[in-house]
């Protein structure tokens, strides 16, 4: 199948090492694909809740992937989030084609762009960091729950359905963070400049105008490839949101199966442990 070309390509919030990450689907999306730059908007690779006892072969081919895609010559610039924040001390770090940088600003066809993660809008992050961290693996297991609950729906033949999805519609505050985290980053963009600002962090892909009393811009999310499957690409003097289609069936083969079995016996053990827990309390 021949690759297509793009100019630009930006993926974020990846999430390698969490049971969440959707990596043989990323995989198939990069090979489809020949950029000339890669712009990886943070979280690909999630520190903060990394184990050794879980680093599936899938997640290591993706690595290989981008690995092999800046042999080839494709420039990939990994701009740090809040879950590889580690990496910020490595702030203008080259290597061959790849380099570290906590932000991005490029320039083409005569416009402005501004990429950066977005985790500095978010209040938790800065003032409550141990609470962030505990929400993270609040969604991850969430994330398990919820693949385990489609795999069940799928069996008798209903569709698959998103539980955060369904809580951030629900909860007025998870709205109102997104209204606001968008409203945030186009104000600072127009105030500097740019035509165009990218982030990540909120899993919400989009792009749309937003207009102020001080002037417009485009604001763009990457989403995330956890549970929507996105990447931002720029060509032509456009930009366009992908949307990976191909449907995923849950353990559809003996990799999946070994991550799901892992991910049950995970969730089992979570629970046994709070249940002998409340069980000493009584």
């Amino acid at each position: 199948m021949a690759k297509r070309k793009v100019d630009i390509v930006v993926i974020s919030d990846v999430h390698l090492g969490t049971y969440g990450c959707h990596p043989k689907e990323l995989i198939l999306y990069l090979k489809s694909i020949k950029p000339n730059m890669l712009v990886l908007n943070g979280d690909i690779i999630d520190i903060w809740q990394f184990s050794k006892h879980y680093w599936p072969n899938a997640h290591m081919q993706v690595i290989k992937q981008l690995t092999s895609m800046m042999s080839k010559g494709v420039e990939i610039c990994y701009i740090t989030g809040n879950h590889d924040e580690m990496l910020r001390k490595f702030e203008g770090f080259e290597l061959g084609n790849l380099k570290i940088e906590n932000k991005l600003i490029l320039e083409r066809d005569g416009k402005k762009m501004w990429f950066f993660h977005g985790d500095v809008f978010d209040v938790t992050m800065q003032n409550a960091k141990w609470l962030t961290k505990l929400g993270a693996k609040g969604y991850d297991l969430l994330i398990l729950i919820n693949r385990i609950v489609n795999y069940c729906l799928t069996k008798i033949g209903r569709k698959k359905i998103s539980l955060s999805k369904k809580i951030k519609e629900k909860v007025k505050g998870a709205v109102s963070f997104i209204n606001n985290f968008e409203l945030i980053a186009a104000e600072i963009a127009i105030r500097e400049g740019y035509d165009y600002v990218i982030c990540g962090h909120i899993h919400q892909p989009e792009i749309k105008e937003i207009k102020t009393e001080n002037g417009n811009v485009t604001y763009l999310n990457s989403g995330d490839w956890v549970e929507n499957l996105t990447a931002l690409e720029y060509d032509n003097n456009s930009w366009q949101l992908y949307r990976y289609q191909q449907n995923i069936d849950f353990a559809k083969d003996d990799d999946e199966k070994s991550d799901y079995i892992l991910g049950s016996t995970k969730l089992f053990e979570l629970l046994l442990i709070d249940f002998n827990i409340s069980h000493k309390e009584n």
